[in-house]
């Protein structure tokens, strides 16, 4: 009691005007009776409060000394005076008592201002924030739409994704299957002639084990013969972009033809090259077996009496025998082709083609009778048989044919005397 208005009422001076205020000869109850007191309120200084801290303030109360109480501010009883001075001290006590109400009043008025306006700026703030929030909420839901459409494109691609990794996968064992299955031993090499990647079937002529992948190509040792230029020609044609072929063979006795291309993406980049060995072991017996048989064909017209000559399914001569050439006395190449009929006589040419051509056309065996130049001059009469070779499939390869002279006629024009013979017909019905 006695302290409670003042203090406020100092705290809210201080406060407000930064201070010190000091309210002397305070009438404070204690222990059952009034002491007098000195009531001060000190702000403590910025510097000797950490800087986020709230202020603070220092309040101290002293007991006031007698001689500091004014004898009008603290009227006390005395049997001495008289009633009119004790009446002056109570008015004076009830203005003082007025005035520290309205000092109370204002200030607890002043704080009520300053709390309204504190709460009306917190207010705003709320309203602020508070549309902030709700700014914040929709851009949420915004983002919110647009996460589950990116998740919902996401899905998408990852079944995109999932699809093309099947598809790769599957294109790669096909791609291993078809490497695997052609026989073709392969390798793939960079820029720096390091294996890429082999085919199983290049093991029989290059000694490589899953573990050269990545090593130089040159230092793996080869079972080839007389050939030892690979990495040399695999250089050239990376430096040259144009591609080699080599014949190559083993220790084994196979023949292999060596391709070196060049390794070109989908964007048309070279990444490398590839070298393929293509067995031709087979290739070469069987060339080796129709040359020796077309040598013993060869030999066997040669030793035949009549004239020999084979022609292509169209019937464009292709082989003229020794024979023929010697009795016609025309180069072989000058009658190749369909200019052995310059050799027949001008009055059976079309009879002699007209037959040829329909033999050909259908196929089937055929003879016919024509006058056929000799180196001499005259024209000597000839009978020609001719059949068709096929394959196995039945399709015509090549027609062999036999010109027979017709000893029994004289040729026109020549030297022996006697009656001319008779002129020989042309058939040209098939046989």
């Amino acid at each position: 009691e006695g302290l409670r208005r003042e203090l406020t009422t100092a705290l809210h001076k201080a406060a407000v005007n930064k201070e010190i205020v000091r309210c002397p000869g305070l009438s404070v109850k204690t222990n059952g009776h009034f002491s007098l007191v000195n009531l001060a309120v000190f702000p403590v200084t910025e510097g000797s409060v950490a800087r986020f801290e709230p202020p603070l303030y220092l309040v101290t109360l002293e007991a006031a000394p007698a001689a500091d109480v004014a004898p009008a501010d603290h009227p006390v009883e005395n049997n001495e005076r008289d009633g009119s001075s004790r009446s002056d001290a109570h008015v004076a006590e009830l203005k003082l008592e007025l005035r520290a109400k309205e000092e109370y009043l204002k200030a607890s008025r002043e704080e009520l201002e300053t709390s309204n306006e504190e709460l009306k700026s917190s207010n705003e703030e709320m309203q602020s924030v508070n549309e902030e929030l709700q700014s914040t909420n929709e851009e949420l839901e915004t983002s919110k739409e647009e996460l589950q459409s990116v998740n919902e494109e996401l899905s998408t691609v990852n079944v995109e994704l999932q699809t093309k990794v099947a598809d790769l996968s599957r294109a790669n064992n096909d791609m291993n299957n078809l490497l695997a299955g052609t026989g073709i031993g392969t390798i793939f090499v960079d820029h720096h002639l390091r294996i890429l990647r082999f085919t199983p079937a290049i093991t029989r002529i290059i000694n490589l084990i899953p573990g050269d992948v990545g090593r130089p190509v040159g230092h793996i040792l080869s079972n080839l013969v007389g050939y030892d230029l690979l990495v040399t020609d695999v250089r050239a044609v990376l430096d040259t972009l144009v591609p080699k072929e080599v014949a190559v063979q083993t220790k084994e006795g196979k023949s292999y033809t060596l391709r070196i291309q060049l390794y070109r993406t989908l964007d048309n980049v070279i990444e490398g090259a590839v070298i393929t060995f293509v067995d031709t072991t087979e290739m070469k017996r069987t060339e080796a077996a129709l040359r020796d048989s077309q040598t013993h064909f060869r030999q066997l017209a040669a030793a035949l009496p009549q004239l020999v000559w084979t022609c292509l399914p169209d019937g464009r001569y292709d082989y003229l025998s020794p024979q023929y050439v010697e009795f016609t006395g025309v180069p072989e190449a000058q009658q190749l082709g369909f200019r052995w009929l310059d050799q027949v006589h001008p009055e059976d040419r079309g009879a002699l083609l007209s037959a040829w051509n329909k033999a050909v056309g259908i196929g089937e065996p055929f003879k016919v009778e024509f006058r056929l130049h000799h180196h001499g001059g005259a024209y000597h009469p000839f009978e020609t048989h001719a059949s068709a070779m096929r394959d196995v499939a039945g399709h015509i390869v090549k027609w062999f044919g036999l010109t027979t002279a017709i000893t029994s006629r004289r040729p026109k024009g020549s030297a022996t005397k006697g009656p001319e013979p008779a002129q020989p017909g042309l058939n040209g019905g098939a046989e």
